[in-house]
C-alpha cells in the first residue's frame, strides 16, 4: 500500500482500491481551493494506475463534508474565479473505475455536491442531507442542479433545492439520494463488502458498463442502445473477457487484470 498525504486529504492506493479520505477535520471538511486542488490531483493519481480498479471516496472526522468556504467579500470577477477554483466534483464524477462514496456524516451544500459525483453512496445513519445555498442568495455551484435531477427525479430535486430543508438518511435513502444506510460503525465494513463485489466483476467491463450508463443520460434510447452494442464489441476483444468464459468453463474464480 502507497500512502499520500496531502494536507487537506490523504490518498491510499491498495489495488485494487484507491481511498481517498477527506481531512480538513478542523473545518468540517469544508471545501476551500486548497483542498479542490489536492482533491483533482488525487483523482488523477488514482485514474493513472492501471491496477485501482475502483475508488473509495469519504471523510475524517465528524462530518463528510458541510459545504465550502466563503467567497472572498466584494463579488465580480475575484469572487466567480475564486469560485472556479472551488469545483472539483467534476474530479470525481470523471473517474473511470467506480466511485464508491462512503459518507461518514453530514453531507451538505458542496459536500453534497461532491457525493453526488460518485456512483454509490453509503451514508451512516446519523447523516443529514441537503442544499441551503438559496437562503443565502445563490445556487448550488458544482453540479448539484444537473446531477441531482438525474438521481432523484425533478420533483424531489427542486423540492430539496428551492425549499433548502435538510433531510436525515432515512428520507434521503427513500428517494434514491443514497444507496445504503447502515450504523456508524458498519461503515467501512459495509463499504468493504461493496467494493468486493463490485471488484468480482471484470473491471473493463465494469469501466464500461460505467460509460454506458453516464453517456446513455444524454442520448437517445435508440443511440443508447447502439452505444451498448458498441461497447459490448469492443469488450469481446479483451483478455479479461476471454478469461472469463475460460473461467465458467473451468468452474473457477476468474482471475482478471484489466487489460
Amino acid at each position: 500500500m502507497v500512502t499520500i498525504r496531502y494536507r487537506w486529504l490523504t490518498l491510499e492506493m491498495a489495488p485494487p482500491v484507491a481511498t481517498i479520505s477527506l481531512a480538513r477535520t478542523s473545518y468540517l471538511n469544508r471545501i476551500d481551493p486548497g483542498l479542490a486542488s489536492e482533491l483533482g490531483e488525487a483523482c488523477g493519481e488514482a485514474a493513472s494506475c492501471h491496477m485501482v480498479h475502483l475508488v473509495v471516496l469519504t471523510g475524517t472526522g465528524e462530518a463528510f463534508s458541510v459545504g465550502r468556504e466563503t467567497a472572498p467579500a466584494g463579488g465580480g470577477t475575484a469572487a466567480m474565479e475564486w469560485l472556479a477554483k472551488m469545483q472539483c466534483a467534476s474530479a470525481v464524477a470523471s473517474l473511470p473505475m467506480p466511485v464508491i462514496v462512503a459518507i461518514n456524516g453530514d453531507a451538505i451544500d458542496h459536500g453534497l455536491e461532491l457525493a453526488l459525483a460518485g456512483d454509490i453512496r453509503v451514508a451512516v445513519a446519523q447523516a443529514k442531507f441537503g442544499f441551503t445555498d438559496l437562503t443565502q442568495g445563490r445556487i448550488p455551484w458544482d453540479g448539484a442542479t444537473q446531477r441531482l435531477p438525474r438521481l432523484v427525479g425533478q420533483a424531489w430535486a427542486r423540492d430539496l433545492l428551492l425549499t433548502s430543508r435538510i433531510v436525515d438518511s432515512a428520507q434521503a435513502l427513500d428517494i434514491g439520494l443514497v444507496n445504503r444506510v447502515v450504523e456508524s460503525g458498519q461503515l467501512e465494513a459495509e463499504t468493504r463488502a461493496l467494493a468486493e463485489s463490485i471488484l468480482s466483476g471484470g473491471p473493463v467491463a465494469t469501466r464500461y458498463a460505467k460509460e454506458a450508463v453516464n453517456q446513455g443520460m444524454d442520448l437517445t434510447l435508440e443511440q443508447g442502445l447502439r452505444l451498448e452494442a458498441d461497447l459490448n464489441i469492443v469488450l469481446q476483444s479483451t483478455a479479461d473477457r476471454a478469461e472469463g468464459v475460460r473461467s465458467f468453463l473451468e468452474r473457477r474464480p476468474p482471475n482478471y487484470t484489466g487489460q
